[in-house]
């Protein structure tokens, strides 16, 4: 079951949601429900509504999805209910989700160029990004030119279904939804303004009394250069994890107008997706609805030697799309505009 959300242009500030057929066919998914007889008590209003719902109701959505989808392929939907597609011109497409308690990021996930890595821990790396970045399919990646270099980052996210918190590896995909794609904007130019290379202040050696001593370090914070706005674009619109068996093992490519900058595969991220949710869940409580994005696809695509590093799209501009087997194409125009 794919379900998108939406936002028709009269009422921008509304959220809907969609059973998506195709890329081009979404049918309104309370008008669907409606039609289809539906005993559920309450018909989610929202994406939100349906991932805390719980089992139950995803799979009355899945059962009424699956006879929307036969209905049309069979041309008789339209004649025996008149429920018609949405008009995609007359809507704008929102995030996959639009208020998750966070989007958690994992950092350098990739075995495919592990060798990068010259000192770095042996569990996943994790930051987050706030909400205030998500931006939807088909809507723009706002740049201003004092950002500096900004280039795409294709990953393959995961949308939590229920509160983890402790949970074991095992029990992972107990606390899946589904799955989405997230393109992770970073600026490296924004990065390096906010890096400090410092002397750290930690307690005196042990055996050394009472003291402190200096330690020499280099950091940078991520506020800025993972978090301005439009900084996250996140859909086009949800895959529920019956439909995925395996999201270790999807195709996912980057193009930035028309032009291939990454083709790589989910095999190589380097911590999955059980071990990733275990560990995030010892440290901080994982919500329904929250986001979870393993890591950026790196193996090289189109010319010998690219990566996504080298499409900056204050330069370039768009429009920059990423592509999951499975899933679909998130696609995003960029917008750059006057700024400091």
């Amino acid at each position: 079951m794919k379900l998108a959300s939406f936002a028709l242009n009269d009422t921008p500030d509304v959220a809907r949601l969609a059973f998506v057929i195709d890329d081009t066919t979404w049918f309104p998914l309370t008008e669907a429900c409606q039609t289809a007889g539906t005993t559920l008590p309450l018909i989610p209003l929202t994406i939100h509504h349906a991932i805390e719902a719980g089992p139950d109701v995803w799979h009355e959505l899945a059962r009424i999805a699956e006879s929307l989808a036969s209905l049309w392929s069979s041309r008789s939907l339209t004649t025996s209910t008149k429920l018609t597609p949405l008009d995609l011109g007359a809507l704008t497409v929102l995030p996959a989700v639009q208020t998750p308690s966070k989007l958690a990021c994992l950092a350098l996930n990739n075995s495919a160029n592990v060798d990068r890595i010259v000192r770095g821990p042996s569990h996943p790396a994790v930051f987050t990004k706030p909400l205030t970045a998500l931006v939807g399919h088909g809507s723009p990646i706002r740049l201003k030119p004092h950002y500096g270099r900004v280039h795409p980052e294709p990953e393959l996210a995961v949308i939590i279904g229920k509160r983890a918190t402790d949970i074991a590896a095992a029990d992972a995909y107990d606390h899946v939804f589904g799955y989405t794609i997230h393109n992770d904007l970073t600026s490296p130019t924004m990065r390096d303004e906010d890096s400090f290379h410092y002397r750290a202040i930690h307690p005196a050696a042990e055996g050394d009394g009472e003291g402190i001593r200096y330690v020499e370090s280099h950091v940078s914070y991520s506020g800025r250069y993972k978090g301005s706005d439009t900084f996250s674009a996140l859909g086009p619109w949800i895959v529920t994890k019956d439909e995925i068996s395996d999201p270790h093992s999807l195709d996912i490519s980057c193009h930035v107008r028309d032009e291939c900058f990454a083709s790589d595969n989910t095999v190589n991220l380097f911590h999955k997706v059980p071990e990733v949710l275990a560990f995030l869940s010892g440290y901080m409580t994982l919500l329904a609805g929250d986001v979870v994005s393993m890591g950026t696809a790196l193996a090289s695509g189109g010319k010998p030697g690219r990566a996504v590093q080298n499409a900056d799209l204050n330069k370039m501009g768009g429009p920059v799309s990423v592509t999951i087997e499975r899933i679909g194409t998130l696609s995003n125009p960029v917008s750059r505009g006057r700024g400091a």
